[in-house]
């Protein structure tokens, strides 16, 4: 009868010792086996999967403080030291100085959370109504030891809340145990009979012939093989490898420069008028510091803003402000890299792209982060001209696997004309990737650039979106193992 499940020794040796033990847990039935545990158990699962044996698992949640909870369970938790140490009306600055910053931080959240004080006008104002809170009879009752959720007897939310606030850690604890079932009663009741098996064909047993007479552990040829995941680069910087190999094999040279950029380079020097609303506060990151301004190129840069200078621009007028130049901030785009390397290297021809990390102020969703790469492009010499420009962006667009690129009117403060570059992707339709045009003097004459300069900001973190099936930016920066695992390194 035992034949017709096909067991292993070991499998036999569980199914034995679990008729004599009725259950067992683990460390019971490697014992009673005389196996590793990890043995038995891997025999006690298989048994499971033929119907001859049971696994059932209970999970326990332990809880337990954690070293900042027992700080708090033996002084109190912060709003309750800080709301029995005022009397009336205190103001933020007196709590600070008679407790730490952290504590009077943390504590003034939760006074107003719990209705024991309010704020108004920058004081701390008790309600007078500071009864011992659930949280707090929770602290107590772990009296430094590890307990269950029903030896607490406390509201799972209350639990929770002290979870967040990192005062309680949970852990999970497994129990097994392992029984046997009636099929497997009736197999053992049956006879099974325990021989040597070999696991492995050896040289030795065929040339002395011994092979004949052993018993060979049976193998399943559909069992599916533990997957092996070799080493492999992760998918959004393939795509950006992929993306400087184009360039670099269409003669560029790739750029770098400073994550911190002046106003200068990063918006005067492409004839973006201080008032902006691209350079508000909730638009653009900006830093306290300050950078000189480049005497070479600064009066000519006001004036080209001011009046147009000796551009034939009438410019944006107002008065340009050297001070709002100066400041620092993180940069908004990769363009700031590039305008400042065509002012150092004015001489015709150039050829120059980066990918690198803008910053600007986004809120977090599906489609924008604030922090994001961006793949920047000029070209720059005698006689280019738009066609020049579309031609090389069908190129890369191309070469990136997308068959039909397209090109919409667009409007951008330093290209004239400008263009939005889209490919059709299947199921999706037309999609915009960047901005792209031809530099207007406004831009090039004041920095001594005498030829024109094509440009482009393509968007990266979109095109992979595309390129990787994504509709999530995040997950490009998620350490998801599973979705690195199974990305594929390249399509056929």
């Amino acid at each position: 009868m035992s034949s017709q499940y096909n067991l292993t020794s070991n499998e036999k040796n569980v199914l034995i010792a679990l008729e004599n033990l009725k259950d067992a847990s683990p460390d019971e039935l490697a014992e009673k086996s005389e196996m590793k545990m990890e043995t038995s158990m891997q025999a006690a699962f298989l048994l499971e999967e033929k119907g001859l044996a049971q696994v059932d698992e209970t999970v326990t949640e332990i809880f337990e403080l954690t070293d900042e909870g027992k700080k708090y369970a033996q002084e109190g938790l912060p709003e309750r030291q800080i709301i029995d140490a005022i009397s009336g009306p205190t103001s933020m600055d007196e709590l600070k100085d008679k407790f730490n910053p952290a504590v009077a931080g943390i504590a003034t959240g939760w006074l107003r959370r719990k209705g024991w004080a309010g704020i108004e006008k920058g004081m701390i104002v008790p309600t007078g109504n500071a009864e011992k809170g659930e949280d707090e009879k929770a602290l107590e009752a772990f009296a430094d030891e590890a307990k269950t959720f029903d030896e607490l007897g406390a509201d799972k939310n209350v639990i929770n809340d002290l979870i967040k606030r990192k005062l309680v850690a949970k852990t999970e604890h497994k129990k097994r145990k392992v029984c046997i079932t009636s099929e497997g009663k009736e197999l053992v009741a049956a006879g099974i009979t325990v021989e040597e098996e070999v696991a492995q064909l050896t040289s030795e047993l065929l040339k002395s012939g011994e092979w004949k007479d052993k018993k060979f552990r049976p193998y399943n040829i559909h069992t599916a093989p533990r997957p092996v995941y070799g080493a492999k680069i992760h998918p959004y910087q393939r795509l950006i490898d992929e993306m400087r190999r184009i360039f670099l094999d269409m003669g560029f040279t790739e750029i770098k420069g400073e994550a911190v950029q002046s106003s200068f380079w990063n918006f005067d020097s492409l004839f973006q008028p201080q008032d902006h609303p691209a350079r508000e506060m909730q638009d653009t990151f900006h830093l306290s510091s300050t950078s000189d301004l480049p005497v070479e190129y600064k009066d000519k840069v006001c004036a080209a803003h001011e009046n147009g200078g000796e551009t034939g621009s009438t410019g944006w007028g107002g008065k340009w402000s050297e001070e709002i130049a100066c400041k620092n901030v993180l940069r908004t785009h990769t363009t700031a890299l590039t305008i400042k390397y065509l002012a150092d290297n004015p001489d015709a021809p150039v050829k120059a792209f980066s990918i690198d990390r803008a910053y600007r102020r986004e809120t977090i969703d599906p489609t924008h982060t604030p922090e994001f790469e961006q793949l920047e492009g000029v070209v720059m010499d005698k006689d280019m001209s738009f066609s020049n420009l579309l031609g090389c962006l069908s190129e890369f667009y191309h070469r990136m696997g997308f068959e039909d690129v397209r090109f919409r009117p667009g409007y951008f403060p330093y290209t004239e004309p400008s263009v939005e570059p889209e490919v059709y992707v299947e199921g999706l339709g037309w999609v915009e990737l960047g901005g792209a045009g031809v530099f207007r003097k406004e831009v090039t004459a004041p920095l001594g650039i005498k030829y024109p300069v094509l440009a482009w900001g393509l968007g990266v973190s979109r095109l992979a979106m595309l390129k990787l099936g994504l509709k999530d930016l995040r997950q490009l920066y998620h350490s998801d193992i599973d979705w690195l695992r199974k990305s594929e390194v390249c399509q056929l």
